[in-house]
């Protein structure tokens, strides 16, 4: 196993994140709606109402692979939860244990805070992830379906 770094996120790391986001949209083909900016990202992640967290893992002194989470809230268990937008590991560094050392950490975290849940998603067609987190004791629901207003059709409710 390949020796990694794991910490959250810095200011510093803003860069390095976005770059990863884009190697993220084109491995997905969704470049195309790709908006983020190290500006938009460096407030949500460290403005002075933070809506979302992160933490990079470093290989070599590299920033080479990221989660970006936040708190969601179940009815039904009267609890928040810890949610990941995205887990991103460069293709060169995935199986060195990075990817897992990430989702241990997010899962420790959603102990640690006494959260109720951890969810994600994850792409019907990119089945070596859905193997990979099914041995991490993840649960794919294939019975929820995600619902998704964005650009123009949320635009519409603009008063």
């Amino acid at each position: 196993m390949i020796s990694y770094t794991l910490r959250s996120a810095e200011p510093r790391d803003v860069p390095a994140i976005v770059g990863l986001v884009k190697e993220l949209a084109e491995f997905e083909n969704l470049s195309h709606l790709l908006e983020l900016t190290a500006d938009k990202l460096r407030l949500h992640l460290f403005g002075p109402k933070p809506v979302v967290e992160a933490l990079v893992g470093e290989i070599g002194g590299e920033v080479v692979g990221y989660a970006l989470f936040f708190t969601n809230f179940s009815t039904f268990l009267g609890k928040p939860g810890l949610y990941l937008e995205d887990l991103y590991v460069r293709s060169a560094h995935r199986r060195s244990g990075l990817g897992q050392g990430i989702l241990t950490r997010l899962a420790q975290i959603a102990v640690e805070r006494d959260y109720g849940r951890f969810e994600w998603t994850v792409l019907d067609w990119n089945e070596d992830a859905i193997r990979f987190y099914e041995r991490m004791g993840a649960h794919v629901l294939p019975e929820w379906r995600i619902c998704r207003l964005a650009g123009p059709d949320l635009q519409r409710y603009k008063k």
